[in-house]
């Protein structure tokens, strides 16, 4: 469970988040327009997501089973503010509205990976916990 102090991290990280994303796609829109820098978008930021998460643990403090909570908290402010803005305010992204559908999915690419990696660093992080726990009935049996 979430405190309200971590709660509040959460939704300040989600927006501060969702803006350098926004200015990414609006300083830089012939990123999304050209299909060969695109592409090539889609895979340079596969670290950013990465550090999202690692950023997302440590501003708000959570434990590793609060991981996977905290990373849904933070892309669901994230693409609910997506989703008005590409709605009623698309022109904060951008004035060329070719840009809007390759941005769109750059960014749901983005909220995907995020979470694929909460997901991997909450199994990892259970798998460790398992096997240390394997370890000590083993050194226990074997004491025995």
């Amino acid at each position: 469970m979430l405190k309200a102090g971590q709660f509040a991290r959460l939704v300040a990280a989600a927006l501060a988040m969702w803006l350098l994303a926004t200015l990414y796609i609006h300083w830089l829109p012939n990123v999304f327009v050209s299909q060969t820098r695109s592409a090539i978008g889609f895979v340079t930021t596969l670290p950013i997501p990465w550090l999202s998460v690692v950023a997302i643990r440590y501003i708000a403090r959570l434990t590793p089973q609060q991981l996977l909570t905290g990373v849904g908290v933070v892309g669901a402010i994230a693409m609910m503010v997506d989703g008005i803005v590409l709605r009623f305010l698309p022109e904060v992204y951008s004035q060329d509205p070719s840009v809007f559908r390759p941005a769109s999915a750059w960014l749901l690419w983005g909220y995907g990976v995020s979470l694929a990696t909460a997901v991997a660093m909450s199994l990892r992080s259970a798998n460790c916990a398992a096997s240390d726990g394997q370890a000590i009935l083993l050194k226990q049996a074997q004491a025995d």
